[in-house]
């Protein structure tokens, strides 16, 4: 495996010097898309968020900043991203808003229906099964609950589906892809958005309510 390969399959599971590098690259390069997916959460105020697949850990401290009587739970597969997460919220973990903790998103091991919001930025494309992952999403929503995805990838555009080429058991899926996955896990889909000039997609979806 070449040295440019190494790195990009960093960002599936970050490990050692390499992922550390890759970390610290994706807070910085990823902050303007997430900032614009988060952008779509105009009429949430959750109390409790879970961020799935929490990488270097800024968009765990942007919801921070932007929810501030909110506490965050954010779990990654990565033990590397458990530890750069809480040294980059240090202060919120401290003060008992943020908890970080390795975790499989296949196998949620949080409570359920605790949540009434939960987030994944760049991470949908290592999710081993997309109806199975959202319904372990579902499970630890509240009833009503928010689940934004945001993607890098609209699943079509060239320029970023040949990534699936270079890193192993990556998956760039189209919003329809994904919407249909969401409504299958016992979602409604509350909004759809494309960028106006870039391949990034958000998709929020709502857990259906019991009876409804």
């Amino acid at each position: 495996m070449g040295l440019l390969k190494k790195i990009f399959n960093q960002t599936k599971k970050p490990e050692g010097f390499l992922g550390k590098m890759m970390l610290r690259g994706m807070n910085s390069g990823h902050a303007r898309m997430a900032d614009w997916g988060m952008s779509f959460l105009r009429d949430v105020s959750p109390s409790e968020i879970v961020e799935l697949g929490c990488g270097g850990g800024r968009n765990a401290g942007k919801l921070l900043k932007m929810y501030p009587e909110a506490r965050l739970t954010a779990i990654d597969f990565s033990p590397l991203c458990v530890e750069m997460t809480r040294r980059y919220n240090k202060a919120m973990v401290d003060a008992g808003r943020c908890v970080v903790q390795e975790g499989d998103v296949s196998n949620l091991l949080l409570e359920e229906g605790k949540y009434d919001l939960a987030t994944a930025f760049e991470t949908v494309y290592f999710w081993p099964g997309l109806e199975h992952c959202f319904a372990e999403v579902a499970k630890v929503l509240k009833p009503g609950g928010v689940f934004m995805i945001v993607n890098e990838s609209d699943g079509v555009d060239p320029a970023t589906v040949k990534f699936e080429k270079i890193i192993d058991g990556m998956k760039c899926y189209t919003p329809e892809r994904i919407e249909v996955a969401l409504k299958a896990a016992g979602f409604e889909i509350s909004q759809s958005a494309r960028h106006r000039s870039k391949p990034w997609i958000t998709i929020v979806a709502k857990k259906i309510r019991v009876g409804k």
